[in-house]
């Protein structure tokens, strides 16, 4: 029989409270699962023993069908960041949607849109806009092996830029002839890229890398890191990608403008819609006037793409947010990090706290998180128990441990997350 580890029967314990306060979650997941495969339309937002169905958003905090309130620290993985059914946007995109939902031909509402993300992002000339962040990569990267004439794309361990074959790969279903056109590189580190980017040679199309990991668990890149990558991709012929679709909520800019770092080409998502579908990608007029209609050599098209809902929905939500708020959630979310990491630091526990501005990520490791290396080394027992036990206290995190804040989030819901944290650790 194999040893149970020190945190399976707290993990027992958190994980039957879950159950005694979901029943009516658990009803439908039964249910789900009988017409969606593992009962969800959505693998991200699954875990075990089943996610709790939502009926309402309101703020900083959710409420499901069993009436259970949580405070919202993940935001639709961190798309909502003036938090649920903001009054401004609600009333914009209903108007809006209240003259027409979807044209086959341009609105004005995308067209501004648009503009607003030239004006605020110093390397983007022009824009098109997708209906996820999946669409967003794809066509990046398509657009990318269209400038240059050349098949390899290089992403990063850890990274995650959706779910289409060129990102997903090697996996289940993707013909092994797409891993000839796709590298993957050591995240922050330089010497590990050089040797690679070597090999692929004047093969390489395009670089792709978030300048904060996001699902590979909230890492920072290193401002060294970033720079030589693009150098490196000036000096191969090729281009470079950034992937803003989570750190676009960093900076005005993007986390391009607080690095300092020019790309030639950004993908967006999350937040340019306001909490509606949306997608985006935009970059050197030269790059990017491969898309157009009169003489480029590019047809993309999509039955939805910049919609007036979302994009009306985005045009709000970009409005808010000014830089003295975007400063002030930075803030606030580094001093929630130093406390959270305080709090287990106290506890003697292989955890820590990381995070980058207003994005923050719990991890069941000691170890210095550089890389995706590291958090794939975390204890699986006791990151369940800490999101569990968190959501018991009525705290809504990634099952990973990844957060972020929101503007409808107060001082006092941060404090109760600093404390939810310790009187969970209490019980260990």
């Amino acid at each position: 029989m194999p040893s149970l580890s020190i945190y399976t029967e707290p993990l027992r314990r958190v994980s039957r409270e879950y159950l005694a306060r979901n029943p009516r979650s658990m009803e439908i997941a039964e249910r789900a699962s009988v017409v969606l495969p593992g009962g969800t339309t959505r693998t991200t937002t699954f875990f075990a023993p089943f996610p709790p169905v939502l009926v309402a958003g309101e703020g900083s905090q959710i409420v499901d069908v069993d009436g259970n309130r949580r405070v919202d620290c993940l935001n639709n993985y961190t798309s909502l960041i003036l938090g649920h059914a903001h009054p401004d946007v609600v009333a914009r995109a209903r108007s809006v949607a209240s003259r027409g939902t979807a044209f086959s031909s341009p609105t004005e509402h995308e067209v501004r849109l648009a503009e607003v993300i030239v004006e605020r992002v110093a390397s983007v000339d022009q824009v098109r806009f997708t209906n996820s962040g999946t669409e967003a990569t794809m066509a990046a990267m398509r657009l990318a092996r269209a400038f240059t004439g050349r098949p390899v794309v290089a992403r990063f361990e850890g990274s995650y830029h959706g779910t289409h074959d060129y990102t997903a790969t090697p996996g289940a279903g993707i013909p092994e002839v797409i891993g000839d056109v796709v590298v993957t590189l050591p995240f922050n580190d330089v010497p590990g890229c050089e040797k690679v980017i070597g090999q692929v040679g004047d093969s390489l199309a395009a670089v792709i890398v978030e300048p904060v990991l996001g699902a590979g668990g909230v890492i920072a890149a290193d401002q060294v890191f970033l720079d030589f990558l693009r150098q490196a991709t000036t000096d191969a012929g090729a281009l470079l990608i950034l992937d803003e679709i989570i750190t676009f909520r960093l900076d005005e800019g993007g986390a391009q403008a607080t690095y300092g770092v020019t790309p030639d080409l950004t993908t967006f998502g999350k937040i340019i819609g306001g909490g509606f579908p949306i997608g985006g990608f935009g970059g050197r007029k030269d790059v990017m006037a491969l898309l157009d209609p009169t003489h480029g050599s590019i047809r993309w098209g999509g039955t939805f793409n910049g919609n007036p809902v979302s994009a009306e929905a985005g045009i709000v939500t970009l409005e808010a947010l000014a830089p003295p708020v975007i400063d002030e959630l930075n803030r606030n979310g580094h001093q929630l990090v130093e406390r959270l990491g305080k709090v287990l630091e106290a506890s003697g526990l292989p955890a820590r706290a990381v995070g980058a501005g207003s994005l923050f990520n719990l991890h069941a490791t000691d170890e210095a998180i550089t890389d995706s290396r590291a958090v794939g080394r975390a204890d699986p027992e006791l990151t369940e128990f800490l999101h569990l036990g968190l959501m018991n206290r009525g705290y809504f995190l990634a099952p990973r441990g990844m957060g972020c804040l929101s503007t409808a989030m107060t001082p006092a819901e941060r404090d109760g997350l600093v404390d939810a944290l310790e009187d969970l650790l209490g019980i260990l």
